[in-house]
């Protein structure tokens, strides 16, 4: 599966970002060092926002800064991917592993259900309701989602940035 993961960081000067190779972190609290190394000593917040495969947006939000001992919070829109890819059980790790659904009514496709922590974003312009609805709304792409949240929380030209780049 191939992703795209982006380090989104808030500073005293504004948004920062860079994009991340997720192959070299090997447990969410890696990825927390590293999402708060990029704040500084600044209190942040630090979000890693991933989408992959065009099947699911993950949001992994860091606060504090560097020196933090704050959990830090996630967000998957779809908690099979936590059985698909190898990135989403890292970043879900310590929350468990999701029963296979018995689907009896076969060619019936399969409902997203988001788990986590959805109003993670609340402070930053998207509420727990819009990120579910975002996540949810027919025919987005987990790339129009990362955008709109990136927009409402104002660091959208970073992201684009990073994507372009």
């Amino acid at each position: 599966m191939s992703y795209f993961a982006v380090a989104l960081a808030r500073t005293e000067a504004g948004w920062t970002g860079e994009e991340l190779d997720l192959d070299e972190v090997h447990d969410l609290e890696a990825l927390t060092d590293v999402l708060r190394d990029l704040t500084g000593e600044g209190p942040g917040p630090a979000l890693l926002l991933l989408e992959e495969d065009d099947e699911y947006v993950a949001v992994v939000r860091a606060d504090g800064g560097s020196r933090s001992l704050a959990e830090p919070r996630v967000f998957l829109s779809d908690e099979r991917a936590v059985l698909q890819s190898d990135v989403a059980a890292m970043l879900w790790e310590e929350r468990g592993t999701p029963d296979e659904d018995d689907d009896d009514d076969e060619g019936t496709p399969p409902v997203a259900q988001p788990v986590g922590e959805a109003g993670l974003l609340a402070d930053l312009g998207v509420s727990a309701d819009e990120l579910l609805a975002l996540c949810a709304e027919e025919g987005k792409l987990p790339a129009d989602v990362l955008t709109d949240v990136c927009e409402r929380a104002g660091c959208v030209d970073v992201l684009e940035g990073l994507r372009e780049g």
